[in-house]
């Protein structure tokens, strides 16, 4: 797992926000401890919480007792570590119901995995990763194991570029000086391929990874500005490299999720918006 796909919750757009007047410090530290749960992950203790987050350990033992009390977090049989809790499930699926867009994609984007024998998915922006937010099986004997809820890195995904080359200039800039920071020794070579990709949205309408976030994946994404111009989501449509093409991906899988992203969204949405 790469450092991008789970950043501190102070990065990114933490440390301004904490500039602000209104911002509510302890709030914000209660929700790093939720987010430092990683998929796959049973169960976490004090110490893994402090070292993810970067707050004292204190301040963790204060901010877990105070999230079991309210349900986000259930005690685990290993001594002293949390599960996530019913109430963090109440959430994602209040969230998730209320996106229209997941409704209207799920027959599309199935069809699409149908065809194309790999992993679709719809996802969204969440600091320097993308979210999950739902994903379809094609019916190929091996797939990607993602599923909603999985998380990958903005800058070195298909579906991440996608997002990241409608976004207005300035706010693209300020993620990629946050990328830089993070991975200062692989960035001329992230930064390229998110070059890359946002000449590729303005030819073709979808932009490409091949290999660049995993050696052994291919993958082409799209990226969707909803109707109030607002909310930018992404599409992606991939595989392992030895069953997914590059010549599919480009002839085929790439251009049919350009025009599903066209019927989900606001048709000739412009990169690097403003």
């Amino acid at each position: 797992m790469t450092s991008q796909e789970t950043p501190r919750p102070t990065e990114a757009e933490g440390e301004d926000a904490s500039k602000d007047r209104q911002f509510v410090t302890a709030l914000a530290r209660g929700l790093s401890i939720l987010r430092a749960f990683r998929p796959g992950e049973v169960a976490l203790g004090n110490q893994e919480l402090a070292e993810r987050t970067g707050l004292p350990k204190p301040t963790v033992s204060r901010l877990t007792n105070t999230l079991r009390e309210l349900g986000y977090l259930v005690d685990h049989g290993r001594m002293g570590s949390y599960s996530l809790g019913p109430g963090v499930l109440a959430l994602g699926y209040a969230m998730l119901a209320g996106l229209e867009i997941r409704e209207r994609a799920r027959p599309m984007l199935q069809a699409l995995a149908n065809e194309a024998s790999c992993s679709v998915a719809l996802g969204a922006r969440d600091r320097l990763s993308v979210v999950y937010l739902d994903c379809f099986k094609g019916p190929a004997t091996v797939t990607l194991s993602l599923e909603a809820g999985s998380r990958i890195p903005l800058a070195t995904t298909a579906m991440g570029r996608a997002i990241l080359a409608v976004l207005p200039a300035g706010e693209r800039d300020y993620l990629m000086r946050a990328v830089r920071e993070r991975t200062p020794d692989e960035f001329p070579a992230i930064e390229k391929g998110v070059t890359a990709a946002i000449r590729e949205i303005e030819s073709q309408g979808f932009c490409t990874s091949f290999g660049d976030w995993k050696g052994d994946v291919n993958a082409v994404g799209v990226p969707v500005v909803a109707p109030d111009g607002q909310r930018i989501y992404g599409l992606n449509c991939g595989g392992p490299s030895f069953s997914t093409p590059v010549e599919k991906l480009m002839e085929r899988h790439g251009p049919r999720l350009v025009e599903i992203g066209r019927e989900l969204g606001t048709p000739g949405a412009t990169v690097g918006r403003g």
